[in-house]
């Protein structure tokens, strides 16, 4: 998860840089923006690769078991392949859904799925093959995953005046996108720490089985909402870019009130289910009467967080904007300032146990979204525009490999007498 959460935050600068070119209809900039952002997760994953390598002494250093170090390490051997493939794939999907091009991904994914299951079975229990068996076929899935995709980027008519072949283009400021890239990772990675620092609390509570089992199953059903909401959060940031890139500072309003007014209804829908059924829903994951009785109880705080996760919008809002440095110092002040410490405390001073770390929670994303929707609907969209703008010339000028040779040229000539 922790690759994954890296990847995917560096590949949200490719959604802002071409959401917003395609909106201003410089499709040729989408391919260079897609070859950089490959070429700079593609760079990261080496870093990341030694962790993969040295998984075992780590997971020792951090108090596993020998055997257990060893089992997950074999799993995470097989899986160095996926960390290239998510450096591939991460660009791949931001590049074809800054163009509204969301089915053909979708249809991929979705044909991969059906052949991973029997493959998976097949190469662990059939060939015996075990964890390093599962692990290598889960590579191999994502691989044919990128290949598939960019097979269709090649192919389609959809494509082809966003992408005109590889760019020596590519290669030039590397280091402007890299500094883009790290902003978006800090800002994703930040809220998904979040969650697991506070289920690490959890295991500091008295009866920490039944506290961490609780708030495994909320989690749980807070990620599947979740996944709703983050739909709706794809589809704002891309309206936003494009609207901002092609000038206009209404569409873009309205985009904003309809993704987050649409979303939270939804979400809303969702905690109410969730409320009625507080229960027994929980049956779903664990058949301990105990468990269910603290995940009914817990229930009230989790419907609250899941309303709270229907304004997530108002965060890829951000996304679509360019303001990911913004969002990550904002997550670093809710999160780590206030959501960690007010859990904490509830949690072990005023003795409220898991309600106490939901707590926390609840009071992170609150003051998140109030944030986040406070700055949002008070933007100026004309200023905004003229910003995109801004940005689509400057990162232009930038990936263009021509303009630094002109420079350069033009500096010889002016050294000649």
């Amino acid at each position: 998860m922790f690759v994954y959460g890296v990847m995917l935050g560096m590949g949200s600068a490719v959604e802002t840089l071409c959401g917003q070119a395609f909106g201003a209809k410089q499709y040729g900039m989408l391919g260079v923006y897609l070859q950089r952002s490959t070429i700079l997760l593609m760079l990261t994953g080496i870093p990341l690769l030694l962790i993969y390598i040295y998984s075992k002494s780590l997971l020792m250093l951090l108090g596993q078991s020998k055997e257990i170090s060893s089992a997950a390490s074999l799993f995470i051997f097989g899986l160095i392949p996926q960390i290239f493939a998510y450096a591939a794939n991460f660009p791949i999907q931001k590049f074809l859904q800054s163009q509204s091009i969301v089915n053909p991904s979708t249809y991929i994914a979705a044909g991969i799925f059906f052949v991973h299951l029997p493959l998976s079975y097949l190469v662990m229990y059939v060939f015996d093959w075990g964890l390093l068996g599962g692990a290598l076929v889960l590579s191999f899935s994502w691989w044919v995953i990128v290949l598939a995709q960019f097979v269709y980027i090649l192919k389609s008519n959809r494509t082809k005046e966003t992408w005109s072949g590889f760019s020596v283009e590519a290669f030039s400021g590397l280091w402007s996108f890299f500094k883009l890239s790290t902003s978006s990772a800090l800002m994703l990675c930040l809220q998904a720490w979040y969650f697991q620092i506070l289920i690490l609390i959890g295991g500091l509570l008295p009866n920490p089985e039944i506290a961490l089992d609780a708030l495994a199953v909320c989690s749980t059903i807070l990620v599947w909402v979740y996944t709703i909401s983050i739909g709706f959060s794809a589809a704002a940031s891309v309206r936003v870019s494009n609207e901002l890139g092609a000038g206009h500072p209404k569409s873009t309003s309205f985009s904003v009130i309809v993704m987050t007014s649409t979303s939270f209804i939804v979400a809303l829908i969702c905690g109410i289910i969730l409320l009625c059924s507080r229960d027994y829903f929980s049956y779903i994951l664990t058949d301990g009467e105990i468990v269910a009785k603290a995940v009914s109880e817990l229930t009230p705080l989790l419907v609250f967080s899941v309303i709270l996760e229907g304004i997530q919008p108002a965060y890829r809002v951000a996304v679509g904007c360019g303001w990911q440095s913004f969002v990550a110092y904002v997550n670093i002040g809710c999160y780590y300032m206030v959501g960690i410490p007010l859990g904490v405390v509830c949690a072990f001073y005023f003795d409220f146990g898991t309600k106490g770390i939901w707590l926390g929670l609840v009071g992170g994303m609150l003051m998140q979204a109030m944030i986040l929707c406070w700055v949002i609907f008070r933007t100026d969209w004309n200023k905004e525009v003229k910003f995109a703008n801004i940005r689509v010339k400057q990162w232009q000028h930038k990936a263009t490999y021509g303009d630094i040779c002109v420079q350069l040229i033009e500096k010889k000539e002016n050294a000649i007498p």
